[in-house]
């Protein structure tokens, strides 16, 4: 009976480490995401010219990036934060795939690999909290 309570307690340390270095790594690339966005990087406001919707959109995405990615590294709030940058990426991978189609910005695999981290962590997160 030892044995079979052994391989849970491992289980549970290595989903945290992997939850953890995901957390860190999807802030990381959020709080330089949304700060280029935030100080007017020259890529960023040629593509957001492109979209067409005005620079406001530019800084409205620039501040939930930047917030979502303090809120992956807050344990009770990193599934929330988790769940909103998944919709941020949705619709970057949509313009990636509509309106930058044949442009410099065409590339959605960035977008769609980030997405992928987020909904891991949204999943992971959801799974951890379930089981405390």
């Amino acid at each position: 009976m030892a044995t079979a309570a052994s391989p849970a307690r491992t289980e549970k340390p290595a989903r945290k480490i992997v939850l953890w270095i995901l957390c860190v790594l999807a802030a990381c690339e959020f709080l330089v995401a949304g700060g280029m966005k935030l100080i007017s990087h020259p890529m960023e406001v040629d593509m957001f010219a492109k979209i067409g919707i005005g620079q406001w959109f530019r800084y409205f995405t620039g501040v939930i990036e930047v917030l979502c990615a303090i809120g992956l590294l807050i344990p009770r709030r990193s599934r929330g934060a988790a769940l909103l940058l998944a919709l941020v990426m949705i619709g970057a991978l949509t313009l990636h795939l509509t309106k930058f189609r044949g442009t410099e910005y065409s590339s959605p695999w960035a977008a769609l690999i980030t997405l992928i981290v987020v909904l891991a962590i949204a999943r992971l997160r959801r799974t951890m909290t379930a089981r405390a």
